[in-house]
This record gives C-alpha cells, structure tokens and sequence, in this order.
C-alpha cells in the first residue's frame, strides 16, 4: 500500500481541511480499500465507496475496516463497538479503526 495514503489518512486523522478533497478526488481511481473507507468517511454518500471498498478488500484487516465503516455510517454502535474492539486486538496499529470509533463516540 503506498506511503501516500497512509499520509492522506493521517492527514484526515489530524483534521487536515485539504484531505477530504484529495481522498475523494484519488477515489474515483484507485481502487485501494484503505483509501476508499476514507473516502466513505468523508462522503455525503457514503454506501458507493463502502461497495467499492468491500470488493476491493482481500485481506481481513482490509474486509474488517469496511465492515467497520459501514457499521459507523449505518449508525449502529453496538456493532461498532464489537468490530472495533475486535479488529484493535489483532492490528492495534489501525489508527482509522480507532477514529472511526472515537468519530461515532463523539457524534452519539
């Protein structure tokens, strides 16, 4: 996975006003999961970039953090919060995962 990304999510993590536009712009391209849950976090419409996502996903890191996202974006916190704990102890590493966590807290 390109460093790029990485650095567009941390970039997104940190409250950077000009990634939501990259991520959404690099979207429409590439076919990355990790970019295109970013792009589903920063889209009115999130459900396209989370099916794009979903069939580009080949690992079960990558097939967790859509199911993630998706949990978050359908508003469901239970499962969020099961997915979420699930994931973190086994790739505490994710920091979107636990944004996305901190994300839904904040909003509920």
């Amino acid at each position: 996975m390109p460093d790029d990304i990485h650095d567009l999510v941390r970039r997104l993590i940190g409250n950077d006003d000009t990634a939501p536009p990259e991520i959404l712009e690099r979207a429409k391209t590439d076919s990355d999961p990790l970019l295109l849950v970013a792009a589903a976090l920063t889209a009115d419409q999130p459900d396209e970039f989370l099916a794009r996502a979903a069939g580009n996903a080949t690992t079960t890191r990558d097939r967790q953090l859509v199911a993630i996202a998706a949990a978050h974006a359908r508003g469901d916190g239970d499962l969020l919060d099961a997915l979420v704990r699930d994931h973190l102890s086994d790739h505490p590493d994710n920091i979107l995962a636990a944004w996305i966590a901190a994300q839904h807290t904040s909003a509920g």
